[in-house]
């Protein structure tokens, strides 16, 4: 049985177990008992689910939240097929939903995660609330044939160990760079690099899972959004930061999805942004700041 936390902020670790072998997940918060739902969130590309500690932290006050590290992913097994899509990553999140008998959540995926969460909400619209999705790749067909040739390259150790140099300048370059292996002034982000106790923490997450980290994002750029987007029958929100470079398919997103909120989000703490979410996942109203 599945320990539940005492302290509504904290966050704690479990695994599960579905085909593909165990899955790690991160958990926290305790039901409510006027019917709020529970919040289950997908990470982006690469790393797991450590990058959403930060907003579990704040939804745990006020209601359940579960976030799996993806097939292949942190300290999750990696996928069966070769060449996965989105709708078996999908899969597989409502595998592990089943697994820890979870029947009816909202949902917020991150990048590769809001393309998940997608597939998800077509599957299985009865087991869905509401859903965010906060920050979506909406690329044109040419920067998507670009980036599945050049954005996540398969990766062997080495008897050198060069895996531990290119994860470090993999993570290092997404910070300052996008896309990130063009390394020039005109793809300058513009922002302050991750603080190296950051790169080191994903860093770690990428040599994990170093054999098969790719898959999740070449699924994510191979996934036909434009004409997947359409068939989401959920309450919908489109965001992203105002840093997040895939902030430019806000509007695009937004439009697909009939009756979607979209938001920019700027100048928030976590503790804000979240307060904002929890507000939209409760009502249907968003009201930021």
């Amino acid at each position: 049985m599945m320990q539940q936390p005492q302290n509504g902020a904290q966050i704690l670790r479990g695994f599960v177990s579905i085909r593909e072998g165990q899955v790690h997940y991160r958990y926290g918060g305790a039901a409510v008992a006027h019917g709020v739902l529970p919040l289950w969130m997908i990470h982006a590309s690469p790393a797991s689910s450590i990058t959403l500690v930060g907003m579990m932290t704040e939804f745990a006050r006020s209601r359940q939240v579960f976030a799996p590290d993806t097939l292949g992913n942190g300290d999750s097994a990696a996928p069966q097929a070769a060449k996965p899509d989105i709708a078996y990553y999908a899969d597989a999140s409502l595998r592990v939903m089943d697994a820890l008998g979870i029947e009816k959540v909202d949902l917020y995926g991150s990048h590769t995660g809001a393309h998940i969460v997608t597939e998800m909400a077509i599957a299985h619209p009865d087991r869905f609330g509401r859903m965010i999705l906060d920050g979506i790749a909406m690329f044109s067909p040419q920067d998507k044939a670009d980036f599945l040739a050049s954005y996540a390259p398969a990766i062997t150790p080495d008897s050198f160990g060069t895996q531990f140099h290119w994860a470090w300048h993999f993570v290092r370059d997404q910070g300052w760079f996008f896309p990130y292996f063009r390394r020039d002034a005109a793809h300058l982000r513009g922002i302050a690099p991750p603080s190296t106790d950051v790169m080191h923490d994903l860093t770690v997450e990428v040599l994990k899972s170093v054999r098969t980290y790719h898959h999740a994002y070449r699924a994510a750029f191979a996934h036909p959004d434009a004409d997947r987007l359409p068939l989401v029958r959920l309450p919908s929100l489109v965001m992203a930061d105002q840093t997040d470079p895939l902030k430019a398919g806000v509007d695009q997103a937004a439009s697909l999805l009939p009756g979607a909120k979209r938001w920019i989000c700027s100048g928030l703490s976590t503790a804000q942004k979240v307060a904002a979410l929890a507000r939209f996942l409760d009502s249907g109203e968003l009201v930021a700041g």
